[in-house]
């Protein structure tokens, strides 16, 4: 199967339509989504609807959306929940439904040229959550208001100076050298003191400090969920790509999966660290996918793929792309959907048929609570473009480079947005950043030797 489609085309695949805030092209008409103050949306709002030229229409009972009333409703969904003095068109995006078992049929495959194409196009796809992953988001959102409660020296406790997982204080994680106001609380691999990993000391492996076990415990639920989840996307893409089966998900044989539990507080109750309005700057993501679910408020930003921007954040960071540009597209909050973008080793990976999707976050008029879900290759994974498929086979010497080593890559993330944490100042106290060129950190399934005592 080959991938050398365009990105204005993009078939039907297998689609879920669940809201209104998603209008078809068609039912939309001449109904003018303009700018300016207008009917529920706060002062700053510029908005217009994302139209795909060419983009075959959406599936939609023409039923439901028929009078002018429901039209001005259908605007202000689509709008309402951007935050204020941010100027985007608000995207309206497809939901894909997974099947339950990935069975290589022709159907799967079609939901995997679809899912690729939407990804080409728009940057981001929706994925339908099923009915358990409700809960599980539903325990898992209530779990983290309860953390971000707590008093301060209690959250500021849950830190470990080996892993970067734990609590993160708003205007600690810096974006392109100005402070983020996201609140966090990361999950990466929970590992205790006496794993074999943890002994030889390498970098950013170690325990996660959680609170309590009132929030392990939803939290570990969803996100063992979200990595079932993640692996049927990547099968899905393989079908999508052309590729063997197995091509992408080789890598994630003990994947470096972790979790970014997010609050955003009011854009009017910031500490004064960081820049007005601002929650994250733009960046891109470092591994494969990013799979998140929002709450109802809003403050999503991403670029499309655009052929007059290059970006390779392995090489030279992304942080700051275009952030204060024209060309962003607000993805509003819908009820019972993960988005999924793309990061940089999928962009490696696809030799840029695939670009990871730079994202932003606005601080909105109420908190704001989300989780974003890694799917990410091994820690020891050396990522090398695919030969074939996605626009072609690799030359000879492109064939020959070396890679990249996607515990490096993370390793050089989190440093660069945490210098001052504690795990980096340890990092590098220990030297440990010079263990990442040892063969056993860059192979696959290879454990170190127990060190003597």
């Amino acid at each position: 199967m080959s991938c050398l489609a365009t990105r204005s085309v993009l078939p039907l695949g297998r689609r879920l339509i669940t809201s209104r805030a998603r209008l078809s092209t068609a039912a939309l008409g001449s109904l003018d989504i303009g700018s300016g103050n207008g009917m529920s949306m706060p002062p700053g709002f510029n908005i217009d609807v994302a139209r795909q030229p060419n983009k075959q229409p959406r599936i939609q009972s023409p039923g439901k959306i028929g009078t002018v009333a429901d039209k001005i409703h259908a605007r202000d969904d689509l709008g309402k929940t951007m935050p204020p003095n941010f100027k985007a068109q608000v995207a309206h995006l497809d939901t894909f439904e997974l099947p339950e078992k990935i069975t290589g049929s022709a159907s799967d495959r079609a939901l995997g040229k679809a899912i690729i194409d939407t990804w080409r196009y728009e940057g981001i796809i929706q994925i339908a959550q099923s009915d358990l992953q409700k809960k599980l988001w539903n325990d898992a959102k209530a779990a983290s208001k309860r953390f971000f409660r707590k008093p301060a020296a209690e959250k500021a406790a849950c830190v470990d100076s080996q892993s970067y997982a734990g609590y993160i204080a708003s205007g600690e994680e810096v974006t392109d050298g100005i402070a983020d106001y996201s609140e966090i609380f990361t999950i990466t691999k929970d590992l205790d003191l006496e794993e074999p990993r943890v002994r030889a000391k390498w970098p950013c492996h170690g325990p996660c400090p959680w609170p309590d076990v009132e929030m392990k415990e939803p939290m570990m639920r969803y996100v063992d969920n979200l990595g079932l989840e993640g692996e049927k996307i990547l099968q899905l893409a393989e079908f999508g790509l052309g590729v063997a089966p197995g091509t992408l998900t080789q890598y994630t044989r003990d994947g470096w999966h972790h979790t970014r539990v997010l609050r955003f507080p009011p854009r009017n109750a910031t500490n004064g660290k960081g820049k007005e309005g601002r929650g994250i700057g733009s960046h891109t993501d470092y591994g494969l996918l990013v799979i998140a679910a929002q709450d109802d408020v809003g403050g999503l930003f991403i670029r499309r793929p655009r052929d007059d921007e290059k970006f390779a954040n392995w090489q030279k960071s992304a942080a700051g792309h275009k952030e204060d540009a024209d060309g962003w597209f607000y993805i509003p909050p819908v009820e019972g959907v993960h988005t999924v973008i793309l990061g940089d080793m999928m962009q490696y990976l696809t030799n840029n048929y695939l670009t990871a999707t730079p994202h932003k976050v606005g601080l909105n008029t109420r908190e704001r609570f989300v989780m974003a879900y890694f799917h990410e290759p091994s820690f020891q994974a050396v990522i090398k473009p695919i030969n074939e498929g996605c626009g072609g086979m690799r030359t000879a010497s492109e064939q020959a480079e070396e890679g990249v080593h996607y515990g490096t890559h993370f390793t050089n993330m989190f440093m660069r947005n945490y210098p001052d944490r504690i795990t980096t100042k340890r990092l590098l106290a220990e030297n440990r950043y010079a263990k990442l060129s040892k063969p056993e950190l860059r192979t696959m399934d290879v454990m170190p030797a127990p060190e003597l005592d």
